[in-house]
């Protein structure tokens, strides 16, 4: 079995188990809002078990990272669209609806199509290798290109305006940034494969270089932000929404990372780029339907009409409890208006 294949395994599982503690994640941020808002997220069993499964997935997704292409194994990222929905319907109590199943549908096959001609090589680089493409010129510009998306999509959000706009604005700023974590997970993985192969003589000094540690403070680093993100991202939206946005935006800009540095287009002939791109555009298209039909979620809040009144109002207490991030909002509101 190739190396590629065993990394592709690990990926999976890995997957499926940060899907699982996210939607554990927003499972307890659910229960909080509803039965104890003072009460830190911490004490909740849920959170806890999230916290866990989350962990142990990115480890897994750790150890694959030295072992295939990063541009195939964050394409592999679409099992988390397959297994979203089961926990979301079992664990959340959300209605999975033909919508759904169908940007799902989308986003899958488009992901298929970027592992099926994808880079299916897995090299083992050097520490002086690897030190050399962080200094690349065409790398350097692509850090600066994703620094300006940053700014552009943050400054988005925070004028909160635009009803897909807002929570998309949020996951790219987290995608784009948390992404990075692929990049110094993949560095560190592939120098401690380096490290205990036999060509290598399982010699570890190269685990205790100055390069090595500066790999390991970036990666805490960038993954502790995605983390951070993503748990105030499922407080904010709704589980079904921000999750798939978390995952596209992850997945596009580790393929691009992975593309820049590692120079995985290089296999690319004419025939793989434009199934690469027929996938992407599949993948987007996911994208667009996930987009909800009616209330748009917005820092937690529903977004209530400008012409909305009491009866409006009081409807809304009586919808399903998942629908309602925050009661006191719509109260304060009418308040507000009619006092």
């Amino acid at each position: 079995m190739g190396d590629w294949i065993t990394g592709a395994l690990i990926n999976l599982l890995g997957s499926i188990f940060i899907n699982f503690g996210t939607n554990l994640l927003k499972l307890a941020h659910d229960e909080r809002n509803l039965r104890a808002r003072m009460k830190p997220i911490i004490y909740f069993q849920a959170w806890r078990i999230g916290i866990l499964f989350f962990t142990i997935g990115n480890c897994l997704n750790f150890i694959s990272f030295g072992y295939a292409a990063q541009s195939l194994l964050a394409a592999l990222g679409s099992i988390q669209f397959i297994s979203n929905i089961g926990f979301a319907y079992f664990i959340l109590n959300k209605t999975v609806t033909i919508k759904l199943l169908l940007a799902t549908a989308f986003v899958v096959v488009g992901n298929i199509f970027l592992v099926a001609f994808g880079n299916h090589q897995s090299p083992v680089y050097t520490t002086e290798q690897l030190s050399e493409n962080y200094t690349n010129v065409i790398f350097l510009v692509y850090c600066l290109s994703l620094v300006l998306v940053v700014v552009l999509h943050h400054s988005i959000y925070k004028r909160g305006k635009g009803q897909m706009l807002v929570p998309f604005s949020y996951a790219v700023v987290s995608g784009a940034i948390g992404s990075c974590s692929v990049l110094f997970a993949k560095s560190l993985s592939n120098m401690l494969r380096l490290s205990m192969s036999s060509s290598g003589g399982g010699d570890y000094s190269t685990l205790h270089s100055g390069f090595t540690y500066s790999m390991l403070l970036m990666f805490l680093s960038t993954g502790g932000f995605w983390m951070a993100r993503l748990n105030e991202g499922l407080s904010r939206f709704d589980a079904i929404l921000i999750v798939p946005m978390f995952q596209i935006a992850w997945t596009f800009f580790s393929i691009c990372t992975g593309f820049v540095y590692f120079e995985e287009y290089k296999v690319f002939d004419a025939l793989r780029t434009i199934m690469f791109v027929l996938g992407m555009i599949s993948v987007f298209i996911g994208i667009y339907l996930l987009a909800p039909d009616d209330e748009v979620l917005k820092d937690g809040s529903l977004a209530v009409s400008k012409t909305s009144n009491l009866s409006q109002d009081v409807e809304r207490l009586f919808m399903p409890s998942d629908q309602i991030k925050d009661i006191d909002i719509i109260w304060t509101r009418y308040a507000d208006e009619n006092c």
